[in-house]
Formats: structure tokens, sequence, C-alpha cells
């Protein structure tokens, strides 16, 4: 990969001729073999929560499609003939207003470097593309649990106003919090990231608000199949030109670098005198995630004793709400992605509606906070 991709802004608004919504998750499917195409259609169209509003065999058809049809939910070939999804990404992602896109992507390394591309871009979310033979019972689960995730969420900004509480109540979530004044108790000494769907886009925007002077510790947990995380190691060096390690057992935390989960195990840090160092712990996590946020919180509350800058990124599920809670109560600050501008407010929601977050923001102001962040730390060292 020669140059990192540029992300595309998330969008906030869609159009207006879309605002009266069916319960229906309207889905378009897009891949040059007509065999695939068959297989997904049945597939979704097995659930009656869904419909497959069109199918297309090429990019180019695709945008054609999109100006009449409109879609919750793109299942993405990246790689066919003429211009290809990776190149019509941006166009299709400006086109859907809103929609999500779900990669579907092969197990080639070209594949991975694709897909890696396409998230940071936009895309939501991959799905694996199995061989001949594999599109079984468990695979469409799979694939079905993510389409749902997806255009579930689609109305997400108006229904994140207000939560049902225990008490079946209706109450309204911890505001959006516009202003970058973050209290923070004890200065940060880490920085620790935790994104699944949707993140890797966040993740990306989030970064370049670094300026080359920040230099606190990054760690990274992100949901991606094992055989994508060095792809993803790489685009992340990109984006916040700075060196990333995939932290494996006894990766020691260095200033200026970043470390990110192996996709085989969850990342855990220990310290040891004045260095800190990763574990990798490959035990079911109680999010049942691999890798799993809360480990990476949950050690870092320990290990740094709440000087920890945690941030939750979007992402399905409540991965990270048990260790956003053990950073808290250890004294550390919580910051997280806001609804608008998540693919999913699974994740960052989960935090939010806890009452854990500090700050609830889009990525760029997130970007923000971690430079303040930085700044009250280096002022702390010299004071």
């Amino acid at each position: 990969m020669n140059a990192p991709m540029t992300p595309v802004p998330i969008p906030t608004k869609r159009r207006n001729t879309w605002e009266k919504r069916s319960p229906t998750i309207r889905v378009m499917i897009v891949d040059d073999s007509l065999t695939v195409r068959t297989i997904f259609k049945r597939m979704v169209e097995e659930d009656q929560t869904m419909q497959v509003m069109s199918t297309a065999s090429s990019a180019e058809r695709a945008l054609a499609e999109l100006e009449k049809t409109p879609a919750d939910v793109i299942l993405l070939d990246l790689e066919m003939p003429g211009m290809g999804g990776l190149d019509a990404l941006p166009e299709i992602l400006k086109r859907a207003e809103g929609g999500q896109v779900l990669v579907v992507s092969s197990l080639t390394l070209d594949g991975a470097e694709h897909t890696v591309s396409a998230l940071s871009m936009g895309a939501a979310d991959t799905m694996l593309k199995p061989r001949p033979g594999g599109f079984d019972e468990e695979y469409r689960g799979q694939l079905l649990s993510k389409i749902r995730a997806l255009g579930s969420d689609r109305d997400k900004a108006s229904n994140s106003e207000t939560d049902a509480g225990d008490d079946g109540n209706t109450r309204p979530t911890p505001p959006k919090t516009a202003s970058l004044a973050i209290k923070m108790d004890r200065p940060p000494e880490v920085v620790a990231i935790g994104a699944s769907t949707g993140g890797i886009h966040a993740l990306n925007i989030m970064l370049r608000q670094l300026a080359p002077q920040f230099d606190l510790p990054i760690l990274i947990t992100q949901h991606l199949p094992a055989s994508f995380i060095p792809v993803f190691a790489r685009q992340v060096e990109m984006a916040c030109a700075r060196r990333a390690v995939i932290a494996e057992d006894g990766t020691e935390i260095r200033r200026g670098e970043v470390a990110i989960a192996p996709g085989h195990g969850h990342m855990q840090v220990q310290r040891h005198g004045d260095r800190l160092v990763t574990r990798t712990l490959s035990a079911p996590a109680p999010s049942g995630c691999l890798p799993s946020v809360d480990p990476m919180f949950e050690s870092l509350a320990e290990a740094c004793q709440g000087r920890v800058l945690g941030v939750v990124l979007s992402g399905m599920g409540r991965d990270g709400l048990q260790g956003a809670q053990a950073l808290v109560e250890a004294g550390a600050t919580v910051v997280a992605q806001d609804a608008e501008s998540s693919a999913v407010w699974g994740m960052p929601g989960a935090v939010t509606k806890a009452g854990l977050s500090s700050l609830v923001a889009p990525p760029e102001q997130l970007g923000q906070a971690l430079m303040k962040a930085a700044r009250i730390a280096a002022a702390s060292e010299q004071s």
C-alpha cells in the first residue's frame, strides 16, 4: 500500500425523501458473480425484516441504481472488473446518503489490503467471502447479524436522545458535549482506544488531528480478523505518522509509538518498574470478542493507577463497558464517539448511557481532546 486512503467525511444527514422509513432494512448486493449475488439474495430475503431492493454486477451499475433505489445496507465486493468497489466507494457513500457499506472481502492478501483501505475510507464493516461450500447457516447467521446491526442503527441520531432505564421509564441520555473542557483528575500516561464496526474510519479521522509533538503512547484494540491486523497496523502508522507495532508478549509500550492488539488474543498491560509491557491473553472475554477492549482497559486501570485516557469509538455490542467502568473507578478519563458520527452506536452508546463518558463527540473533536490530554501530561511532567 503506497499511501493512506483519505477518509470520506462521516455523513450526518439524509435526503428528505428517505425520512419516512419502513421497518424493513433495505439491502443492495454488489458483486460480479451471479452465484454470489443469488446466494446472498436468498440468505437476506429469508429474514422477514430485510428486503433486497436491487443487485448489481459492477460498481458502475451500483452507482446508477443508487440514483433511483435507496439502500440502508450495501454488500460490496471490492474486486470487480471496471471501476472496482474500492474506487467507487467514495461515490457510493455519497449517493447512499447515510446507507452503510458492508465489504464482502476475499481471503487473499490483496483482499485484506483493499478491505482495510475501504474501512478507513468509510465502509462500516467487513465479512470474509468463504471458499466454495462455505455459505452455510453459520455464515448466514453472521451475515444477517451484521446487516441487522448496520440497518437497525440507521436512525441512531434521533434514537440516542432518550434511553429506557431499568425501571422502564424513558429518560434523556447524557448530552453530547460540545466543549473540550475535559476534567482529568490525573494526567494520562497512555491513550487506549477501543473500536469495532465503523471504528477504523473514525480512528483515521481522529488520528489525523494529532500534531507531531503528540508523544503519549497509544494502544488500540480493533475488532478485525487476525489476517487483517498487519495491514491495519501499516495504515495506522501512516495515518498518525508514528511507528505502529503489533503487541505480543513482552512488547514494551513506548512514547511516540502505537501498540495494536493482535487478532488472535486480547492485549493486556503490566507494569515492570518504570516500564509498561504487554501480555497476550486468549481466554474468552465476557463480551465474546477476540480481541476484546475490556482486558486492555481493565489492565491499564491497575497498571497506570488511573493515568489513562480511554477512547471508545463506533462498534456494535457492549465491549469496553466493563473496562471503562474499571478505568473511571481508578480515576481515569473516558471519552466516546457520538451517535451521529458512529456507524453503530453500540459500544460508545453503552459507555455514554452508563454515565462514564466525560466527552461525547465526533472523531475530529476527540482528536483535539487527545491533543489537550497530551498538553496536560506535558505540563504535569514539567511541574
